[in-house]
């Protein structure tokens, strides 16, 4: 062979070897970078030193909560302080003195009714009267007479027996006419003056307001027929329907707060003073009621009221509400790792008061979450999800 052709063959071996020895590395190269690398955790997170300013961080709290029972309710007026005015006698309304809203005092005229039966007892009680005075003149003549022995005793004692029955009917008579409205003042007139009146006066029997008036001028009304209904509305009740799970722990006595839309700035207080002991069967609810003083008259009835019935505070820790992430319908916290390195937590949580939740199970004593900022950093802990997922 000569030399020519050896430093060929030499030259394409070497070739062939270098050749070889690229496609290796390459194929080495591919393999590594189809290895798996290290898996991110989706509930973990690191943040950047941005993201850390719009934290904080620190141990959830210990605080003194009363459990809460927040329900509608409702102001309707003291049942106890409602009076029905009723007409006393049958006839027709001539005269209408009040209006609903209208506050009137115990004993104003609230309606003049023209009554025939009143006149007719008048003029009965009248003729008992006199009759009365016969029988007086009888018994006072008999006496005399007896003294003179020209009558025996069982002729005065006869006269004295109608006497008798004289004040019986009189009184009876007097008794119907006071029935009828008519006041002893009046009855004393009337024996002097002799003269029948027909019209008869409602009265109002306590000082109150007006809630309905149930006629009309002209109207005929029969006796104890409702004229209108007084309310006394410096004392309202306050009443609400608690459903029948939760009447369990309702009792006389337990604290109650509530609000009025109506009059924000105003916060009641005070005591149940009433629980039905019955559950109404159409809507299962058990019938509560707070007494509230409304001296100012700045509460109505029928005004909606928020009741709110207050058990024995309890030690609990608490988070405040800007510490809770809800996600697929279950509470979630971020709790501190290490460093600036955060892991969402489920947990479990109690009522909410005024902006923060009690804190059941789930964050071990000593651990440190994030107690505001964590709808951001759940924002950039999801973020980051979907860029490893790409």
């Amino acid at each position: 062979m000569t030399t020519a052709t050896t430093m060929v063959a030499a030259g394409g071996a070497l070739l062939l070897a270098v050749t070889l020895g690229c496609g290796a590395g390459g194929a080495s190269k591919k393999a590594e970078s189809s290895r798996p690398g290290p898996t991110r955790d989706p509930m973990e997170i690191t943040v950047s030193p941005e993201l850390a300013k719009q934290i904080q961080v620190g141990e959830p709290q210990w605080g003194q909560v009363a459990g809460t029972l927040r329900i509608s309710g409702r102001l309707e007026a003291d049942e106890t302080q409602i009076a029905r005015v009723s007409a006393p006698v049958t006839g027709r309304i001539t005269e209408l003195s009040v209006v609903e809203g209208q506050t009137v005092k115990r004993g104003d005229i609230v309606a003049r009714i023209h009554s025939t039966q009143l006149s007719e007892a008048q003029s009965n009680f009248l003729k008992a009267v006199s009759q009365r005075r016969l029988a007086e003149r009888a018994v006072d003549r008999a006496r005399r007479l007896l003294e003179a022995d020209v009558i025996g005793e069982a002729e005065l004692q006869r006269r004295e027996a109608e006497l008798a029955q004289q004040n019986a009917e009189l009184a009876s008579l007097r008794d119907q006419l006071k029935l009828l409205g008519m006041s002893e003042v009046a009855l004393e007139r009337l024996e002097t003056s002799r003269t029948v009146n027909s019209f008869s006066q409602v009265v109002a029997t306590i000082d109150g307001t007006v809630m309905e008036r149930k006629v009309t001028i002209g109207q005929f009304v029969q006796a104890a027929e409702s004229v209108c209904v007084l309310a006394d509305l410096s004392r309202l009740w306050l009443v609400a329907d608690v459903p029948e799970q939760a009447a369990g722990a309702v009792e006389v006595g337990k604290q109650v707060e509530a609000e009025v839309p109506a009059l924000p700035e105003q916060k009641l207080k005070g005591k149940l003073t009433f629980v039905s002991a019955t559950v109404n069967p159409d809507t299962r609810t058990v019938r509560i009621r707070m007494d509230v003083a409304n001296p100012r008259g700045r509460l109505k009835p029928a005004m909606l009221a928020t009741m709110s019935l207050l058990d024995a505070a309890e030690n609990h820790r608490i988070v405040p509400v800007g510490a809770v992430v809800r996600e697929s319908n279950q509470d979630y916290i971020f709790v501190q790792t290490a460093g600036q390195s955060y892991r969402l937590r489920r947990v479990s949580l109690g009522m909410e008061l005024e902006g923060k939740y009690v804190l059941l199970e789930g964050i071990q004593p000593g651990e440190k979450v994030v107690l505001d900022g964590a709808f951001h950093l759940n924002n950039e802990r999801k973020r980051l999800a979907l860029q490893g997922s790409s």
